[in-house]
């Protein structure tokens, strides 16, 4: 039956991960090399060539094997112990992609976005954005986060302005670059006004337009409509497919509700309980432009929250699995048909 997923008979270990048409070979340097060798890229004799990076360049974000360690006060009282939020957590996404991220509570969602954003440093692994290794904050990545994070001080326009006051950019150009986005956002009307005239889903809206305006590379969203009523979040997530549609941003969007996170994104990521490593990754080929009124009643949307739903309830209970084979495979979006999934344990019928 076409388009329907499938669970696996208990037991079964044979299933593979489906691979994307054109992709590159799952495992194997040498497989991957033979590949790129007809392709032209290199000779895959060639002892000077690291296959990784050349593989690495076909996109935006790169992490490899990131570890976050914490020393934490010991259970008994006495001294420290280690506490690790992630561990082997590899991803690899494309620019102009959106990428949800859903898990568990604690599982390291938001502290993977502090690695990301620069704002704290893995205790091993890389981070690399256009093949640059991430060293620290930068105005290549924007950040929207569920407290708004508002100068209270500051208009709404003076709020929009602030990344391109710290780029350098002056005054008539930043007024019209923050009268661009301010529109963009639909807030026409209210740029003199302060955040405690807003109401929430206006002061998100606000943080979004300041995040875009000095024009990042990466935009970075922690839990961002949480805070808001359910009618608002519905509005707010619309706003976010058409203004990502219109500005074509590399987008990773932390969240704790599946249904938003199929709804924005192009992949889903469901990371295990602590450690947070990748359970699954789900591709998403539901039709765009998509709205919360269409999506409510499609068989498919429902088929990949059912997906979704299962590896969260697998990783609360069993915790993380004993090794993560699949772990950061480049998947494209693909559900009709043929269900994207970095776990063995399951599959699409077609």
């Amino acid at each position: 039956m076409r388009g329907k997923a499938r669970r696996p008979r208990e037991g079964r270990r044979d299933i593979k991960p489906v691979a994307p048409r054109g992709a590159l070979p799952f495992s194997g340097a040498a497989r991957r090399a033979g590949v790129l060798e007809k392709r032209g890229y290199m000779s895959a004799s060639d002892p000077d060539i690291n296959v990784n990076k050349i593989l690495d360049a076909d996109y935006k974000i790169v992490l490899r094997d990131l570890r976050q360690e914490y020393q934490v006060r010991a259970k008994d009282g006495e001294g420290k112990e280690a506490f690790v939020a992630i561990e082997s957590f590899s991803l690899d996404v494309r620019a102009g992609e959106f990428v949800s991220i859903v898990g568990p509570s604690g599982c390291g969602k938001s502290t993977l976005l502090d690695i990301l954003a620069g704002l704290a440093k893995a205790s091993s692994g890389s981070v690399r954005i256009d093949g640059k290794e991430v060293s620290g904050p930068a105005l290549d990545r924007g950040i929207v986060m569920q407290g708004y994070a508002l100068f209270p001080w500051r208009t709404v326009r003076k709020n929009v302005e602030f990344g391109l006051e710290m780029k350098g950019i002056g005054a008539a150009e930043r007024k019209e670059i923050s009268t661009r986005y301010i529109d963009l956002v639909s807030l026409v009307g209210f740029e003199d006004r302060y955040p405690h005239e807003l109401s929430g889903g206006m002061k998100q809206r606000v943080a979004i337009a300041r995040a875009l305006a000095y024009d990042p590379e990466v935009l970075l969203m922690d839990e961002p409509f949480a805070a808001v009523d359910a009618q608002t979040r519905e509005v707010l997530q619309d706003e976010l497919m058409r203004i990502w549609e219109k500005t074509g941003k590399t987008i990773i969007f932390v969240t704790h509700s599946i249904d938003e996170a199929i709804l924005l994104a192009d992949r889903v990521v469901v990371m295990s309980p602590n450690p947070g490593r990748v359970r699954a990754i789900v591709g998403i080929e539901l039709p765009r432009p998509r709205t919360n009124q269409e999506m409510r009643s499609n068989a498919d949307f429902a088929a990949v929250r059912q997906i979704v739903w299962e590896n969260l309830q697998e990783g609360e209970g069993a915790g993380a699995p004993e090794e993560e084979p699949y772990a950061g495979l480049r998947l494209k979006p693909g559900f009709s048909g043929n269900l994207a999934v970095a776990d063995s344990r399951l599959a699409a019928s077609s």
